[in-house]
């Protein structure tokens, strides 16, 4: 760190503490899709960054459980990563001002990056699409539970403590119940809705919409497009945010995919759109297509063509492909469409007269539980394989694909995405694509820590993995 970056961090840290932070909490999400996190000192800022934050290197296989996938070579007591903390991207919580948020990436102790670090690999895949003459705008759209403390409200049991919150759903309440998108459901949600927007507001996060969604208790929000490694950042920060927010008011914010068995689940579904060197919309204003431009098909095209790997990497549970069901909205086909929220690949033109600036592809096979850098990273990297080799798309399918019957899809080529997550490991395992992109090491090891997820919990009743999954993500 030289002596001009050295007076940088010395000016941070004193703006910091200018505005009340005294702790900062380092962040780093795992291979199983924990945000796992260690706390310095505000004024151990400058060494965090310098010398990094010891972890040890097991936690680079760990499975959401807390387990660790252990394959040969990996894991084990031996061995030490270091945490560096991002300080551009520091920012103070609103919502607990005491502290402030920044993410980290992953060295090895002689000074290296981490092969295993899906933050690096973003920034890698990021600076390679750059390298061939494109750009990108990310944004993830988040649905999520939150549930109002029944206990903790309780006047017979003011003071219960949160060691005392039972650990699944029982002594939960959602917060509204509907109807759907209703005002209804905003007059429940309202005071905590808005402690939520100004949270984020203070944070530079900016919101497009926010609503109460379809099932109860149920919330969504999208933020404006950024760079990729900026909406993964926020990915994180927005999680931690909402659950901060939430127990403000007495309630618990849950990211897991599904609630309740056989009901309406939650998606994070991730938008992006490609942009030339001079920052022209590649899915707009083009003459293929919905207006899409060659480039902007092939890069759809790769994204379709790796969409069962991809599915392993945005639905990293067992209890994800509860959601993945067919006729749920959720994209349970390997298709693409315009506005078909069936699709696991969604285009989004806009208004006429806008779609320069609104045209968007949405990737619906993902929910919260993934790793926000590890699944942009891999968009990224099938799109550019899918502009490398001059891929087209198919025809785009209009309707429900279940509808259709097994003659049709059969004879269209459609088929259903991985039904389980050990069939999508295997097929993570089998990607040539997203080996070369992601290097030998982080490939491995994520194929073997979904196929330990896959082992431990297939085998388990559903009911209890997604009681199990509620607070765990």
């Amino acid at each position: 760190m030289g002596e001009g970056a050295e007076d940088d961090v010395a000016a941070l840290v004193e703006r910091l503490r200018a505005a009340g932070v005294r702790y900062v909490c380092c962040s780093v999400v795992d291979s199983g899709g924990i945000n796992r996190v260690k706390c310095v000192p505000v004024e151990k800022l400058e060494r965090a960054a310098r010398r990094g934050i010891g972890m040890p290197l097991s936690w680079s296989m760990a499975m959401s459980n807390d387990h660790f996938a252990q394959p040969e070579g990996k894991g084990g007591p031996s061995g030490d990563l270091r945490l560096k903390p991002d300080l551009a991207a520091a920012v103070q919580l609103a919502a607990q001002p005491f502290w402030a948020w920044a993410p980290t990436d992953q060295h090895t102790q002689d000074g290296g990056v981490f092969p295993l670090c899906q933050r690096s690999f973003l920034k890698r895949m990021v600076t390679g699409a750059r390298d061939a003459g494109f750009g990108l705008l990310m944004s993830y759209e988040f649905e999520w539970f939150t549930m109002r403390d029944e206990r903790r409200a309780s006047p017979e049991d003011p003071d219960v403590g949160a060691r005392d919150v039972p650990q699944s759903g029982a002594g939960y309440m959602p917060v509204h119940d509907g109807p759907g998108f209703s005002s209804a459901a905003w007059a429940a949600v309202h005071e905590l809705a808005e402690d939520l927007l100004l949270a984020l507001d203070a944070q530079g996060m900016d919101v497009e919409v926010f609503h109460p969604e379809y099932a109860d208790g149920q919330m969504e929000v999208s933020f404006a497009p950024v760079e990729p490694l900026a909406a993964a950042d926020r990915n994180v920060l927005f999680r931690h945010t909402a659950r901060a927010v939430s127990e403000r008011h007495g309630c618990r914010a849950s990211f897991a995919p599904v609630r309740v068995a056989g009901q309406v689940a939650s998606g994070c579904h991730l938008h992006f759109s490609v942009r030339d060197a001079g920052g022209r919309n590649l899915f707009s204003g083009g003459r293929e297509r919905l207006e899409l431009t060659q480039p902007g098909e092939a890069f759809l095209a790769g994204v379709l063509a790796e969409i069962g790997p991809l599915t392993a990497l945005g639905c990293p549970t067992v209890p994800s492909y509860e959601r993945l069901q067919p006729q749920r909205w959720a994209c349970a086909y390997r298709i693409w469409g315009h506005e078909n929220r069936e699709a696991a690949l969604r285009v989004i033109q806009g208004m006429a007269g806008e779609r320069a600036c609104t045209a968007n592809a949405e990737f619906r096979a993902i929910d919260a539980a993934c790793n926000p850098y590890l699944m942009a990273g891999a968009l990224v990297a099938a799109g550019l394989n899918g502009i490398d080799r001059s891929l087209t798309l198919p025809a785009p399918f209009d309707g429900d694909p279940h509808l259709a019957g097994d003659d049709v899809r059969a004879a269209l080529g459609v088929r259903r995405l991985p039904q389980s997550l050990s069939e999508a490991a295997e097929e993570l395992a089998a990607s040539e694509v997203l080996q070369a992109a992601m290097g030998e090491d982080l490939h491995g090891a994520i194929v073997e820590v979904r196929r330990a997820e896959a082992a431990a919990d297939e085998v388990r009743p559903l009911d209890d993995l997604i009681a199990e999954h509620l607070w765990r993500f």
